[in-house]
């Protein structure tokens, strides 16, 4: 990490990849639930990546029993 890179849990937004591992979710889940929900608030399009809202995203994984 270099000085001007934000660590994973300050950062607002949160790729597939990043919020994989920060979530311990797998990376075809976190699609699969994106694409099932697009006009969720913890969901981005950019362009065609997928962003998912951090904080948005971890009051849905707290109200969960199991994904």
């Amino acid at each position: 990490m270099n000085n001007t890179d934000v660590p994973i849990w300050e950062k607002y937004t949160l790729t597939i990849e990043e919020a994989s591992k920060y979530f311990r979710v797998g990376e075809n889940k976190l699609r699969k639930l994106a694409e099932e929900n697009p006009t969720a608030g913890w969901v981005i399009m950019n362009g065609n990546c997928i962003q998912i809202k951090r904080k948005q995203f971890e009051k849905i994984i707290d109200g969960l029993d199991a994904i």
